[in-house]
């Protein structure tokens, strides 16, 4: 099967180097619920599985004021009990069964999401609609949850030697948008969060009409609809308003400096940020495609010159963080032994000025859109990885059928596009620079 796959996808590939590779579309179903719930479903029946998804739109940007990481810590607590279903019965429906569950809290949403033999699929439908509803908490539930968040920092964040750079690039980076405080939070606030934020939060954004039921595998149409009329149909929609976030962060004008160090750093490292457009921008694939050109692999430009030629950098890479609202471009490196940040920096900007004044090579460029294109139809090989793409498409397009254009997309993206990219968002006065290095601790919520 994999087999099969790579020498189709190879050839594919091969198409695209003189026009562009057709890829067979996704037969999305689409509907709304009277309640405000949207259901997509595309049915696959290659293998006898489904997975059933919810995604939410709520994540860490709308986390309550002084409860950063909040949206990340109730995630743990849908894993807990509802009114019809007792502590971790979600892992006995799925794990039992030969299949698995998973959840992930992001800047703008939160999503559920499990893998079962498709003939559970109805038990899998009728748990998600309980937990969107019926959650049922006790306080010692939530403190357990609350502490092992907290360990997931103390792991993340304060025990990784430069866990604690990536929460100020965040932090250094917004001054207005809640996407400053980070998806994880900090400790202080961590501990404060009560039971009854809880609920109020679950309240407000698990509802109905703040969620997309996603259902991809093996199933029948007529069956499936019956099943979500059944489950979910009957759910109320809530008659109070949703708290959208409404900061927009202004655009920087000029360098921002900042210098942070801690104890247990062990080389110098530093990241050079600057605004990227929301996730529905035209400008996104051409940003994609250069952030390949500039440090996916060893013949990228960041490793040839910072790590090969120059030797200044143990690892240098560019990467996007796109989210609905103003996202980021991070430039990332950490110094090879003896070498100073500011040479690095140098380094870096030498680089952005060589593909805003000259683009990218023809094979620069192909090689990127072919890397580019493999990852998404290897994502999509599975239900749960059409499902995700779906998902995606619809938080950060605000349309499922975007994810049938990404791909052509990609392979319309031509030279001058990236350089016009290169030019448009890394602008010399619209950075913020970091030096992250050993010494004592400069600060920042733990």
């Amino acid at each position: 099967m994999q087999k099969l796959f790579l020498i189709t996808l190879f050839a594919l590939l091969a198409i695209s180097t003189a026009g562009q590779a057709r890829v067979a579309p996704l037969n999305i179903s689409e509907r709304t619920l009277e309640n405000g719930l949207q259901v997509y479903s595309v049915r696959d029946t290659s293998n006898p599985v489904v997975t059933v998804q919810v995604w939410y739109r709520v994540g860490g940007k709308d986390d309550p004021a002084g409860r950063s990481g909040f949206a990340h810590m109730f995630e743990h607590m849908m894993f807990k009990a509802t009114k019809n279903m007792e502590n971790e019965t979600l892992d006995r429906l799925t794990e039992d069964v030969g299949g698995w569950n998973n959840a992930s809290t992001r800047d703008d949403l939160t999503n559920y999401y499990e893998v079962v033999p498709s003939n559970y699929l109805e038990t899998l439908l009728w748990a998600e609609s309980d937990r969107m509803v019926n959650l049922s908490v006790d306080e010692k539930a939530f403190a357990s949850e609350r502490d092992v968040v907290k360990e997931e920092y103390r792991q993340g964040v304060l025990a990784n030697p430069y866990g604690m750079l990536f929460q100020y690039i965040d932090s250094l980076s917004y001054k207005v948008h809640p996407y400053k405080r980070g998806v994880i939070g900090n400790l202080e606030e961590l501990s404060a969060a009560s039971l009854e934020d809880a609920y109020k939060f679950y309240k407000e954004y698990y509802r109905p009409d703040n969620a997309s039921l996603i259902v991809v595998g093996d199933f029948e149409q007529e069956q499936l609809d019956k099943w979500v009329d059944k489950y979910f149909g009957r759910l109320e929609k809530p008659t109070g308003e949703i708290t959208r976030v409404t900061d927009k962060e202004p655009d920087r004008t000029a360098v921002e400096r900042f210098s942070k160090t801690r104890p247990n750093v062990p080389l110098p490292a530093l990241a050079m940020t600057y605004f990227a457009p929301p996730s529905n921008s035209d400008d996104i694939s051409a940003i994609k495609v250069a952030e390949a050109i500039m440090s996916d692999g060893r013949s990228s430009r960041l490793y040839q010159e910072l790590l090969q030629k120059q030797q200044l950098a143990q690892t240098a890479v560019l990467y996007s963080d796109i989210r609905t609202d103003k996202g980021l471009l991070v430039f990332y490196a950490i110094a090879a032994g003896g070498k100073k940040l500011e040479d690095i920096e140098n380094a870096l900007l030498a680089e952005i000025r060589k593909m805003q004044d000259g683009g990218p090579t023809v094979k620069e460029l192909q090689k990127a859109k072919n890397k580019l294109v493999t990852e998404i139809l290897q994502r999509r090989e599975t239900a749960n990885g059409k499902a995700f793409a779906i998902g995606e498409a619809i938080i950060y397009n605000k349309d499922a059928r975007a994810v049938n254009s990404d791909v052509s997309k990609l392979q319309s993206v031509t030279a001058e596009q990236v350089k016009d990219v290169m030019s448009k968002y890394f602008k010399e006065n619209s950075r913020a620079v970091i030096y992250y290095q050993k010494g004592d601790d400069t600060g920042g919520k733990e």
